[in-house]
């Protein structure tokens, strides 16, 4: 899989044309953006050409309306490696600037699938906009590629538990700490990457040492207690204040079972598997290490699976 970052008025490498492309944000790339790729795979399969998917960078809703933009579900590598593993090819990360904005939904068409993509399919899903303005919808794609020579597959929604899988389905998962549901409509476990910093070194001193997260880009889930993976580690991880010891910052804390090693300086990913408990004040510290020997055991049995 390639990536390719181009300006909408760019042509391509050639290795891009002539194939099926599906268009959106993807952010989080679900299961029903995984079905949009795999059918594009199928109808590029068809054509002998290659599957494309098309995002944007940054996302057009952040030059749009500042205040509307929100932290994604995945980094843009994460969106594009995601893609790769459904089936796409080759990742096209459009630049979103005030030109491309600016294209009308016939001139995207136009400019950017038929020009510079060459494509010979599109395949979208059903609440599919595009355009200024968001003008264009899924029938003026039907209807363009009808006149254009080109196929189109609508792709209807794809559901769990009766209702569409959609990014801001799993969003609304993880604000509220259902990390379980998210990763039903991900099908994998979400995750967020950090880098590990020096803390108060607070944990060492009661016998629960933590690898503290900065700079994560992403989403955090709800605050509270979670059963995580960190890398390969089984791990209980702290996402919200410290009560306990008047704190009041955000901050996300995993303590790796059964781990020996100094992570100061690495980069860690961490798999949010399952949320064990709010976050509040207890009336003292022994109170918290007693907590803290429940979370943990907790957290074994739920990763190894016996819950």
């Amino acid at each position: 899989m390639a990536i390719h970052r181009l300006k909408w008025s760019d042509y391509p490498p050639d290795e891009l044309r002539g194939g099926a492309v599906t268009i959106g944000n993807f952010d989080g790339v679900h299961r029903g953006h995984a079905m949009l790729v795999a059918t594009a795979k199928k109808l590029a399969d068809a054509r002998g050409g290659p599957t494309v998917a098309v995002t944007f960078d940054p996302p057009p809703v952040a030059l749009l309306n500042p205040p509307a933009w929100k932290l994604p579900l995945a980094t843009l590598a994460e969106r594009a490696a995601a893609l790769a593993r459904a089936g796409a090819d080759h990742v096209v990360v459009l630049e979103t600037d005030a030109s491309l904005l600016a294209l009308s939904a016939e001139a995207f068409f136009e400019d950017v699938l038929v020009r510079q993509l060459g494509a010979k399919a599109i395949a979208e899903g059903y609440n599919f906009h595009f355009g200024r303005g968001r003008g264009g919808n899924v029938e003026t794609m039907r209807a363009l590629c009808a006149g254009a020579g080109v196929a189109f597959e609508e792709v209807p929604p794809l559901l769990h538990g009766g209702e569409a899988i959609s990014s801001s389905r799993v969003r609304g998962a993880v604000n509220a700490g259902n990390v379980m549901l998210a990763a039903e409509l991900l099908d994998h476990p979400y995750c967020i990457v950090g880098d590990v910093v020096e803390g108060a070194k607070r944990g060492r001193t009661i016998g629960f040492p933590t690898a503290n997260l900065a700079n994560v880009r992403t989403l955090l889930p709800a605050d509270g207690v979670y059963a995580v993976r960190a890398g390969a580690h089984p791990a209980a991880a702290n996402v919200g204040p410290n009560p306990t010891f008047g704190e009041g910052a955000r901050k996300i804390e995993i303590h790796l079972l059964d781990f020996a090693g100094d992570l100061y300086g690495t980069v860690l990913q961490v798999e949010f598997v399952a949320r064990l408990r709010d976050t509040k004040p207890f009336a003292n510290v022994d109170a918290l290490k007693e907590q803290l020997h429940r979370d943990i055991a907790q957290a074994r049995m739920v990763l190894s699976g016996r819950f």
